[in-house]
């Protein structure tokens, strides 16, 4: 299943599991002990099932609440009525970085020192770096920022996973943001290229590990608007990534326990061209398949 949190105008925040297309169902007005998507993976880990399960137990007890999923993304883009929220709040996010090849010669041409990333794509151990709190976190229809001090950014498309019990439990849309500027002086600039104000956007939606299957065959792509015209457009597939999630998944925990929910962000292999660099009002739209859109807005932080 998808599962989406909701925002109410009263403030009171709901959990949804899409039951068909366009129609969600409001497991919180059937039981308020389903707030969010923590409540479902906690019970689901006490009795040894899924989180699909413990939701349509819970659909077949009274599945009555209805909510339209493109009402919710159309008050989500005019700020007005029930609207999408992050479809969980991670207590960390981390992101992998030269997973693709692509990304591996995008790397090279940014940088002073290109050698290094030829080595990391070839190593056992990945690039795993700390992306940020809930404090940089942007919600779907949300605004991503890129730094003044950077004059070339992009966004990141990315496959991300959420960790619970030490294992994958699901999936969702990354948008890793970066100053390539920055990182592309020195490496050591990374967490400063990375880390920032509205620097990353998960969503539109939980989808369990179930739902997804193999995380490996997904088509992953970017479109980036400007003036309401296609400025840039791309895709990739997971299969073309050199470790799989459950690789990254082990290689993250190694000497290194994280607390549930940790969302990690698996690297990207859709990059514009070095000549292209975002713009305040650009709209960010990330698709991946059996997930969902992730669309964002661009500002100057």
């Amino acid at each position: 299943m998808r599962f989406y949190q909701v925002i109410f105008p009263n403030g009171e925040s709901h959990l949804a599991a899409e039951a068909s297309e366009d129609s969600l169902v409001d497991l919180t007005s059937i039981s308020p002990h389903a707030r969010s998507i923590y409540d479902l993976l906690h019970a689901a880990s006490l009795v040894g099932t899924t989180v699909d399960r413990v939701a349509q137990a819970l659909i077949d007890r009274r599945g009555t609440a209805w909510l339209s999923l493109s009402d919710l993304e159309r008050n989500s883009s005019t700020g007005s009525g029930p609207k999408l929220a992050p479809p969980l709040v991670p207590p960390e996010i981390w992101a992998v970085g030269v997973t693709y090849q692509d990304s591996m010669r995008e790397r090279q041409a940014e940088s002073k020192s290109p050698d290094i990333y030829a080595r990391v794509y070839t190593a056992d151990r990945p690039e795993v770096f700390f992306k940020g709190t809930p404090r940089v976190l942007a919600e779907p229809f949300g605004e991503v920022g890129i730094r003044s001090d950077s004059a070339w950014n992009v966004p990141e498309p990315e496959l991300a996973f959420v960790l619970y019990d030490g294992r994958i439990a699901g999936f969702t849309c990354g948008n890793d943001m970066s100053s390539r500027t920055i990182e592309g002086e020195n490496p050591l600039y990374l967490p400063q290229a990375k880390i920032y104000d509205k620097s990353c956007a998960i969503g539109p939606c939980f989808a369990s590990a179930e739902a997804v299957g193999d995380p490996q065959k997904l088509t992953v792509s970017l479109v980036i608007e400007r003036g309401g015209k296609q400025a840039f457009k791309g895709s990739t597939n997971t299969s073309k990534m050199r470790r799989s999630c459950d690789y990254l998944a082990d290689w993250l925990q190694r000497h290194n326990p994280v607390p549930d929910g940790t969302t990690v962000c698996t690297g990207t292999g859709t990059i514009p061209p070095p000549e292209f660099t975002l713009q305040q009002g650009d709209v960010i739209k990330i698709a991946i398949e059996k997930i969902g859109t992730l669309t964002n807005t661009v500002v100057v932080v």
